[in-house]
């Protein structure tokens, strides 16, 4: 069985060192940069299943080379923030990074979101023979087979922890999902706490490629206090 590959971008050699072989022995194959550059070349060339970023970088900052990545790739990314650096992680939930972790960290904690991400990132681009069914929705049409999404007729390019968000509420369309219950259905064996802003940053990612509003929403609604729905 051909292994995982994994991007691990971070100029600081010992903790990409360090990240390095905890992954590799847990036998994934590791390809390890220490500047932005090479790390997106790296992206051109090997069909990578996942990356990790620091933020701070030499040549360009971790924010720009995840846009990089992006404009063609929708694997996984999780972005490494230094201790304090509060506005690094809305900034990365904000442009739709899957996951963040703030130095310094465990490895092995490291390691366990690295298999969480794989594992729902091989769900979401499963054999489409395996899964069916189409959701449609006031314009939105969500494709599980194909693992696609359309909203009036237009594509949304949307990440797996996006699509798995819409696809959830969908699916569960007139009722209320909290933000702890869509957090563990995506991420299902890390802890959720009540200060965890991942799922709203990830639902304002959403309605911003949706061209929905906080105020008025067409399909997304906040119930505040108690979590997201959209209207059967």
């Amino acid at each position: 069985m051909p292994k995982d590959k994994l991007l691990i971008v971070d100029d600081e050699h010992e903790i990409a060192d360090l990240i390095s072989l905890y992954l590799e022995n847990e036998g994934f194959q590791v390809f390890k940069f220490y500047n932005a550059v090479d790390a997106f070349q790296c992206t051109q060339t090997e069909n990578i299943d996942l990356a990790i970023l620091d933020v701070m970088l030499p040549d360009m900052n971790g924010f720009q080379l995840y846009q990089q990545i992006r404009e063609t790739h929708h694997f996984p990314i999780i972005m490494l923030t230094a201790k304090g650096e509060g506005m690094d992680k809305i900034t990365g939930l904000s442009l739709g990074a899957d996951d963040y972790m703030t130095k310094p960290f465990q490895p092995l904690e490291l390691v366990a979101r690295v298999k969480a991400q794989l594992r729902r990132y091989k769900r979401y681009n499963a054999d489409p023979k395996q899964e069916e069914g189409v959701i449609v929705h006031s314009g939105l049409v969500l494709d599980i087979k194909a693992h696609s999404c359309t909203l009036n007729g237009k594509p949304l390019s949307l990440t797996p922890t996006e699509f798995s968000i819409l696809q959830i509420l969908c699916q569960k369309k007139g009722s209320l999902v909290s933000a702890e219950e869509l957090f563990r259905l995506i991420w299902k064996d890390e802890y959720y706490t009540k200060n965890n802003n991942t799922i709203t940053a990830h639902i304002r990612h959403l309605r911003d490629k949706m061209g929905d509003s906080y105020e008025h929403p067409k399909y997304i609604k906040t119930v505040w206090g108690y979590g997201y729905k959209i209207e059967d």
